[in-house]
């Protein structure tokens, strides 16, 4: 694996050690520089979410960002993407990938071009929001031709309470999942941990799971090549059969 960086613009604070862990992990062979975005208020809300993701925000972020000379660049935020729709996400990461002349997307569109990537269309939805929230995932989703068979919405209020929950917590989360016509679950939230328990989320729900900080990281591989197969990080980075391109349905 060569040495690419994928740049995370990460809303204040939550669960970014999961990215410095997995880095240190893969011994350097994949760089991680992650620049801290402003908040205003840290509010799963509308209103804070949108403000969360506005243009000067982001725009501050990849200038930051900038010195460490990314190959690819993530929004990583989900509710922070979602709200905006569909033509406003793509407009987000559009806005940073001009700035900086890189390839940008963010972890809601990561969510979509992973689900398309392992073939699948129809997915259950366990997602940490309040439950207005939780359903403008869905409907980014659906915008996106996946069908939402099952969600649950655990109201929790602030991505630092997010930022909180432990592995039992996150495992109890995919156990309890009503997978039975899905083939995928889905977990959004990058203030939640979950890059070191892929393959026991897998276990708990039955079927692959795809994580925010999950797909997060492969979509900025897949945004300059074909992502590497990665151990212990879920069916995403190890699909069974030929590895599909980027949003290949």
């Amino acid at each position: 694996m060569s040495r690419l960086g994928v740049g995370l613009l990460y809303p204040g604070f939550g669960a970014e050690d999961d990215f410095s862990a997995l880095e240190s992990r893969l011994e350097g062979n994949l760089r991680l520089p992650l620049v801290h975005t402003s908040v205003g208020e840290d509010a799963h809300r509308v209103d804070a979410l949108l403000d969360l993701g506005s243009g000067p925000r982001l725009a501050e972020g990849a200038e930051a960002l900038r010195p460490y000379l990314p190959d690819s660049v993530l929004w990583a935020c989900t509710s922070g993407s979602f709200v905006f729709g569909w033509e406003g996400a793509r407009q987000q990461a559009d806005a940073i990938g001009e700035r900086l002349g890189v390839p940008a997307s963010s972890t809601s569109i990561a969510f979509v071009n992973a689900v398309r990537a392992l073939g699948m269309s129809r997915v259950a939805v366990a997602a940490s929001y309040p439950a207005d929230v939780a359903r403008s995932f869905v409907e980014f989703l659906a915008a996106g031709e996946i069908e939402v068979t099952w969600m649950e919405s655990h109201g929790i209020a602030t991505a630092k309470e997010v930022g909180l929950l432990d592995r039992a917590d996150v495992v109890g989360m995919a156990q309890a999942a009503d997978t039975s016509m899905a083939e995928a679950l889905l977990i959004p939230d990058t203030a939640m941990h979950s890059l070191a328990w892929l393959d026991e989320l897998e276990r708990a729900a039955g079927i692959p799971v795809l994580t925010a900080n999950q797909v997060t990281i492969w979509e900025g591989c897949a945004l300059v090549g074909e992502p590497p197969r990665l151990d212990s990080l879920g069916t995403l980075f190890n699909p069974p059969g030929p590895a599909r391109s980027r949003g290949e349905r």
